[in-house]
């Protein structure tokens, strides 16, 4: 009886190390750093309306196209998501610096995402509406905002779960646009 009643004991406090032991292991993992299968691989296949002109659909090859530089970021924001907010001014700075930057609107409505823009300004060179959120599935997005960086030929080369900051710009993308400058 002694035997069954110390395997009854041992039973949930083994598995309370076994839960603290994986909790204690994910204390030290950045939130932000979620990785994307979609790193180093074209931007998938997606046809959209444009926020701004839904009578244009555009696709992936002519949202390569319209990109000025070696690099591009997509951004997935929404207006229902205060982080977005939080980041839209640092993307009019890096507009004004000449990054193209493309927008991708995410579970949102096409009349708040118009209103939002005029208030706030527009960063993006192309808005591309997501309102059923297929996009975002396709790339993976598991919320707003999050940015990928693009090289020239819309390779995905770089993703980040987050508001972009300064710190974040020169911390992780700044190194990778210079990477991927001097790859080409």
């Amino acid at each position: 009886m002694s035997r069954k009643l110390s395997l009854l004991l041992a039973a949930p406090m083994l598995g309370f190390v076994i839960l603290l032991g994986v909790l204690w292991g994910g204390l030290g993992n950045d939130p932000t750093l979620l990785p994307s299968v979609l790193v180093n691989q074209p931007l998938p296949p997606f046809q959209a309306e444009l926020v701004d002109k839904p009578e244009q659909v555009i696709d992936q090859t002519a949202l390569i196209k319209q990109q000025q530089n070696d690099i591009a970021l997509l951004n997935i924001w929404a207006t229902w998501c205060p982080t977005c907010r939080a980041e839209h001014q640092f993307l009019n700075g890096l507009k004004s610096q000449g990054i193209t930057i493309f927008g991708v609107n995410y579970k949102d409505e096409r009349a708040k995402a118009l209103r939002w823009l005029d208030e706030l300004g527009n960063p993006y060179q192309l808005n591309i509406d997501d309102s059923d959120g297929q996009l975002g599935i396709d790339l993976g997005v598991y919320g707003a905002p999050e940015t990928f960086l693009l090289d020239s030929q819309g390779v995905i080369r770089y993703r980040h779960v987050g508001a972009l900051d300064d710190t974040v710009w020169q911390q992780q993308f700044v190194p990778r646009i210079q990477q991927i400058k001097s790859e080409s």
